[in-house]
């Protein structure tokens, strides 16, 4: 719904954020059967299981089935569009009153389109499409029809999408059902989500941490099971910080294969540091028929900055072994204990597995790699982010201020000093591949590098969900938008008290490092207690069907995730 209460109607930020959150309680009044009224106060640290206290069996069986298993029931007929979206708007209802992950519910748009698509699979005995029947969250930047597109900034409440974004139309072709919109971040630059229009996103395995950004509202609804598939943007870890936080899988395409088209935010049109869009998910397979089903619409007919090729269904590990490297550091700050012991774990399960080949990846001046990409996100030295944020008068939220105004690397570039950050950066680029390509154990009859490494295998983040407010270090994630490489994080444990209690000696070694160890060094393990552990498997630029299989390899060879987190 358009907001009728904006900054140009004379209207101050706070009662402008008032409305928004006025229209989305009421989006949730119309749930029927309605949720409880719950007491944020009297809410308990893990809030994952009030789905059993509140929810039906029925709504608990729909929604805790993978994507694929679901697309196949309702093709089948053997569960309604109906039924699912139903089931899954109130666990998305549920997942608000406890996460504060969504902008608004969609209940009569989503209800009307489940039933027409029933009807239709009554009809004509077939689906319309490989999602069809499937409820899909989505990121609120990304435009829908005649709804607010605000892009987490309160001067721009009143912004009205004229159509559909173009991924959304390809979905909603697919048989898509579009039910609920989440939460972002002021700016869209933080690796946590808040906002002055509807406050702190918070993990539903524990309120004290963040449920990451800036695709939070999608990693809490994903972890809190209040979706199995939605969609996210990244340009510094936004998909994958989220999925990492919340205990789901997330994938960060190469950019130039998702289309982009229909998102808001500032600097639209910035070519240094190029966004992507994709999908978070309770498997992986969902991340994978999400990729398919909008490559295959063949979507650069429509967007021709898109690359126009098809989804490539080879297997790239036929006849020979999966080689993938180990990163365990980024040389710049450590991991904490339940990351590295993750990796471990992993690893010790791999070796001596006959079709996989282990070594060990040694990062390459990802300090550097930090420095260029900080410097290059806000080109024009953040006036763009200032004015969207100073011109409703809301005050700038803590990590805003640590991308922008605490960040050293920041400035205003002249054409001349972005061209020479841009050559920079390929100059980096091209010394990574280098790297890459010297892991290679022979060569080809062109003098191409064979038996390279695939994969590498690293952290998502140097610890599990960061406390709030504390998400500082972005270069776990950020080093692969640099280089435009795409990344797939997964589950793989939970943080426990008797596996990484052991008290670590570390000397950090410089204030970045020390400010990420400290925080271990201050709460502890029990203040991570139960927090999902991920890692992140990332490939060579537009490898990206090369990498999902190779997690499909080492999920059957190493058995994770470990722990189930429902």
């Amino acid at each position: 719904m358009a907001a009728t209460i904006t900054i140009s109607s004379g209207a101050t930020w706070q009662q402008v954020a008032a409305d928004r959150q006025k229209h989305r309680a009421s989006t949730l009044s119309l749930l029927d059967p309605p949720l409880p009224t719950l007491d944020e106060n009297d809410l308990p640290i893990n809030t994952i299981h009030l789905a059993r206290k509140y929810l039906t069996e029925e709504e608990l069986k729909i929604t805790e089935t993978v994507p694929e298993n679901l697309v196949s029931q309702l093709a089948k007929g053997e569960l309604s569009s109906v039924a699912v979206t139903k089931a899954f708007l109130r666990r998305a209802g549920l997942a608000q009153l406890t996460t504060n992950s969504i902008t608004e519910l969609l209940p009569r748009r989503a209800l009307d389109r489940a039933a027409s698509l029933d009807a239709n699979l009554a009809q004509h005995q077939k689906p319309i499409g490989p999602l069809h029947g499937l409820p899909i969250s989505v990121k609120e930047h990304i435009g829908m029809a005649g709804l607010d597109l605000n892009g987490g900034f309160v001067s721009w409440v009143g912004r009205v999408a004229e159509k559909d974004a173009l991924i959304l139309e390809i979905l909603w072709r697919a048989g898509a059902v579009f039910y609920v919109r989440s939460t972002q971040p002021q700016s869209l630059m933080h690796l946590e989500t808040s906002s002055n229009l509807y406050g702190v996103t918070t993990n539903p395995f524990n309120r004290t941490l963040t449920a990451g950004g800036s695709s939070g509202g999608e990693g809490a609804l994903v972890g809190f099971r209040g979706s199995c598939l939605g969609i996210g943007t990244d340009i510094g870890g936004s998909i994958r910080s989220p999925a990492a936080n919340n205990g789901v899988y997330g994938m960060k395409p190469t950019s130039g294969r998702l289309p982009m088209g229909g998102l808001t935010a500032t600097q639209l049109g910035e070519e240094q540091v190029v966004p992507t869009i994709g999908p978070l998910s309770t498997s992986l397979e969902g991340c994978k028929l999400f990729m398919k089903t909008i490559i295959d619409a063949k979507p650069w007919y429509r967007e021709p900055t898109l690359l126009p090729f098809p989804w490539r269904e080879e297997d790239v590990f036929k006849g020979r072994k999966l080689k993938v490297a180990v990163m365990w550091d980024d040389g710049v700050v450590k991991p904490h204990p339940p990351v590295t012991r993750a990796l471990q774990q992993i690893v010790d399960r791999l070796k001596g597995k006959e079709n996989i080949e282990i070594v060990e990846w040694k990062p390459y001046k990802h300090d550097l790699a930090w420095e260029i990409i900080a410097g290059l996100y806000f080109c024009d030295g953040g006036a763009d982010e200032a004015e969207a944020i100073n011109s409703s008068g809301e005050p700038w939220r803590p990590l805003t201020k640590h991308i922008l105004i605490e960040n050293p690397h920041c400035k205003a570039h002249t054409i001349t000093s972005m061209w020479a950050a841009t050559v920079q950066r390929d100059v980096y680029r091209s010394e990574y591949a280098a790297l890459w390509n010297e892991t290679a154990t022979s060569t080809g009859p062109n003098g191409e590098p064979e038996g390279m490494v695939d994969v590498i295998l690293c952290p998502v983040g140097p610890g599990a969900a960061p406390k709030i407010d504390t998400s500082k270090w972005w270069g776990y994630t950020s080093q692969w938008n640099l280089l435009d490489y795409p990344a797939l994080v997964f589950p793989v444990d939970r943080v426990d008290s008797v596996k990484d209690g052991k008290k670590v000696r570390y000397e950090p070694r410089n204030e970045k490092d020390k400010f990420n160890w400290d925080l271990w060094e201050e709460y502890g393990v029990e203040g991570w207690e139960v927090a999902p552990v991920c890692l992140q498997l990332v490939g060579r630029r537009y490898e990206d069907e090369k990498v999902i299989q190779a997690l499909e390899i080492l999920q059957k060879e190493a058995g994770f995730p470990f722990v189930e987190y429902i």
